[in-house]
């Protein structure tokens, strides 16, 4: 889980102190790369957004009440130091499953959102078979493996022994999932846009145009993306694959650390 660099324009010296405050890696010669150094003659021009606006993304989540908790905290202290005339914030999807802490972690985005900024919730792939499971117990075995059963605990629901007690752990989380969580993850997006970034789960498949993308290749895509070098139009902040470092590229940004 990572905030994404708040700001403005993107400068050095800007990121290098974000990146210190918030405990990050900060190196001035990937971004010097990635955007163009003052000392260049590059035409290049950082990418933007609206004026005036202070912007930050959230990686995935996964059941981590107390590091969402922290970072936060973090972010409504930078903002308020800031002080900008508007406040973003992108959550990038998989709020739940691995962590012990899921129910919690959706009950704290519904109930307690950071005062004063704009919020944009995406869907990520977790949320989205924990979703499917609810109709269709066949997604079980798969949804399990990969982080489900700590989300099931969570909601106080024991996970299946074997594939026969799929249907009674179907059955509990249909009757134990509240109806405003239900509503949340429903109404989770699946990408936003600010100014030259935009902000997916998963990533993009190369070639195809933003608005065509896939409901699919939003939320799992993983190798054809992060090994393409072209221009997507945008720079695509996500999540999805982890890296120990914000992952920093011409055409990207991966922020699921």
């Amino acid at each position: 889980m990572s905030a994404a660099f708040p700001q403005d324009v993107i400068g050095h010296d800007d990121i290098g102190r974000m990146a210190e405050r918030a405990g990050i890696p900060y190196i001035p010669a990937m971004f010097a790369k990635l955007f163009g150094s003052r000392a260049s003659t590059s035409p290049a021009v950082p990418p933007r957004i609206a004026e005036d606006t202070r912007l930050y993304a959230v990686g995935d989540i996964h059941g981590r009440l107390d590091l969402l908790s922290e970072l936060e905290r973090r972010i409504a202290d930078d903002a308020a130091a800031a002080g900008a005339a508007r406040n973003a914030i992108v959550y990038l999807g998989d709020y739940v499953d691995r962590g012990t802490q899921s129910r919690e972690v959706v009950d704290r985005l519904i109930d307690q959102p950071l005062a004063g900024f704009e919020r944009f919730l995406l869907l990520g792939n977790h949320e989205d078979s924990m979703l499917q499971f609810l109709v269709d117990v066949q997604i079980g075995p798969a949804w399990l493996g990969y982080g489900g059963a700590a989300t099931l605990l969570s909601y106080g629901i024991r996970p299946p022994s074997s594939d026969r007690d799929l249907v009674r752990a179907q059955e509990e989380l249909r009757a134990k999932l509240p109806e405003h969580h239900l509503a949340f993850l429903r109404g989770l997006q699946l990408s936003h846009v600010e100014g030259d970034f935009y902000f997916v789960h998963a990533g993009i498949k190369p070639g195809v145009p933003l608005e065509d993308q896939r409901p699919s290749d939003m939320l799992w895509i993983r190798d054809e993306f992060l090994h393409s070098r072209q221009d997507f139009g945008k720079i695509v902040v996500h999540g999805h694959t982890i890296t120990e470092t914000p992952e920093i590229r011409r055409n990207r940004i991966g922020i699921d650390t």
